[in-house]
């Protein structure tokens, strides 16, 4: 799964730079922390359903630790990657048409900055000086939604993903380790759902959105998440 969500340009998570790009990617840090959480809780649940060895359920939660967290970066890689390679064709295709016809591309540049609510005349004055200044940049900027000197990252993406993800999966999977055998699922559910509580809030503020709602979301989904898994876990502890 792509916590960060990536998508073109100027209103997504990777592409600009300043408070918004922070605030984006700190906002996919969180999702891929409630990712790490559902899906490592509902592992380990789910095996300690059918098992009580210790070992067994760390086993299998950290291998599920481990693969969502390879999936994560690897997902966010080649999708960061795949992103940073059009805003690389895009300012290929911007550098010519700047080479081979600076004139045309002063008038759209000039258009641009009128449609963002300038005068004609200011407009045309500011092109021109933008132009002078850094002609690319200029284009990249208004045109494209791209900064040149901020592309993706995709190494620095799939890092933040893996490492988030790690960080939201340590949760059930401490707990459930860490607690007496006759505890050990009903801890694991409330440290879960208080885990999925603080990322539901946390999206909340980041996002603008209402927190009660954003919290009974995430809350809702990872119990259920928890009660399906424990489910199948018992049906198979059962015939085996």
């Amino acid at each position: 799964m792509d916590a960060a969500g990536v998508a073109p340009h100027d209103t997504e998570p990777h592409s600009g730079g300043g408070l918004a790009a922070k605030l984006n990617w700190l906002r996919a840090g969180v999702l891929g922390a409630n990712d790490g959480i559902v899906s490592t809780a509902g592992l380990v649940v789910g095996v300690a359903a059918a098992t009580t060895d210790r070992p067994t359920i760390l086993a299998a939660g950290a291998a599920g630790l481990a693969a969502g967290a390879v999936s994560m970066a690897l997902g966010e890689y080649v999708s960061v990657s795949t992103q940073r390679d059009t805003e690389r064709a895009a300012l290929r295709t911007e550098r010519h048409e700047l080479a081979v016809m600076p004139e045309a591309e002063l008038e759209e540049l000039t258009d641009l900055l009128e449609g963002k609510g300038m005068s004609r005349d200011t407009a045309g004055v500011a092109a021109r000086e933008l132009t002078d200044h850094d002609a690319l940049a200029a284009h990249a900027e208004v045109e494209l939604g791209i900064r040149p000197a901020e592309l993706v990252n995709p190494w620095a993406a799939a890092l933040s993903s893996a490492v988030s993800f790690t960080l939201g999966a340590l949760v059930p999977l401490l707990v459930i380790v860490l607690a007496t055998e006759t505890v050990r699922i009903p801890v694991t559910f409330v440290a879960v759902l208080l885990a999925l509580a603080a990322t539901g809030t946390i999206s909340a503020w980041l996002g603008g959105a209402r927190r009660g709602r954003a919290v009974a979301r995430v809350v809702i989904g990872g119990a259920l998440a928890m009660v399906v898994t424990y489910g199948v876990g018992g049906l198979v502890g059962v015939v085996i």
